[in-house]
């Protein structure tokens, strides 16, 4: 998901700009928020997935979840119908059983897209007085709080603050696990002597015979888990205590709330 979600357990972060590569597959990532502020569309090769900001025929509303009508013209306009004409538009979901547009088709026949100025279209969005979807006030909140919390682990005794990450940085006794993938790590850095070893593959690590089951019982060091945020790293102090790694951990807030304390930081 984006940076900018607020969904509490989210196994990578994107921003503008970022590539997902997956099996030959390259999806490069639009920042495109006003259906609300955390949305995404993400381009392949000749094709788009634009989620709820542009629709066959329509665009996602811009009344609710912090949407914002000059943000999504913004992101619209400027973004994608910028795409070459032939560009296949996937949204999100249709109401009218439709799958696919193109970016030309979308120019031609989207009557949200006849609009003359960004003002035009503000107006046009604010005065749609379409009703308030169903069940709004509960499926929100279950979609943002969807997994473990870190306020979970805290309570258990299995978080450190950042400060007390700090102060454990390059102790012997101690081994710092990121959690995060390798562009992750390439963009923003990592904590100086930290082991690399992606949350994808924790099952297979911290089980009999992984990895970091293997190390801790060897060396009795403690395992202390960062991931971007915290949320990944959570999960994996949850499974590795299952595990049997007792002594697991993880810093809280992850590698941002390091940055912000400013920690030391490796490229």
């Amino acid at each position: 998901m984006g940076e900018h979600s607020r969904a509490d357990v989210v196994s990578v972060r994107v921003a503008e700009g970022d590539r997902i590569e997956i099996e030959g597959l390259r999806l490069d990532v639009l920042y495109t928020p006003g259906h609300t502020d955390d949305s995404y569309s993400f381009l392949l090769a000749d094709r788009v997935f634009a989620g709820d900001t542009l629709l066959i025929r329509g665009t996602g509303r811009t009344d609710f979840q912090n949407g914002d009508p000059r943000a999504q013209y913004d992101s619209i306009f400027n973004k994608l119908m910028k795409l070459p004409d032939e560009t296949l538009v996937y949204p999100a979901h249709d109401y009218k059983g439709e799958t696919v547009s193109t970016v030309g088709e979308e120019k031609c026949f989207n009557p949200r897209l006849k609009v003359k100025s960004v003002d035009e279209y503000v107006d046009l969005m604010n005065n749609l007085k379409l009703p308030n979807p169903k069940m709004m006030d509960v499926a929100v909140p279950a979609n943002m709080y969807v997994g473990l919390r870190q306020q979970d682990i805290a309570r258990r005794g299995w978080a450190l603050l950042v400060a007390d990450a700090i102060a454990l940085c390059g102790r012997a006794d101690v081994v710092l696990v990121d959690l995060r993938e390798k562009s992750e790590r390439d963009k923003h850095g990592i904590i100086p002597g930290s082991l690399h070893a992606p949350y994808a593959d924790l099952q297979a690590n911290v089980g009999a015979g992984g990895m970091l089951h293997e190390l801790a019982a060897a060396t009795g060091k403690r395992v202390v888990f960062y991931c971007a945020f915290g949320e990944r790293s959570a999960m994996a102090v949850q499974a590795a205590q299952d595990a049997g790694l007792k002594s697991a951990c993880h810093i809280e807030g992850g590698i941002a709330a390091w940055k912000n304390a400013n920690g030391p930081l490796a490229p």
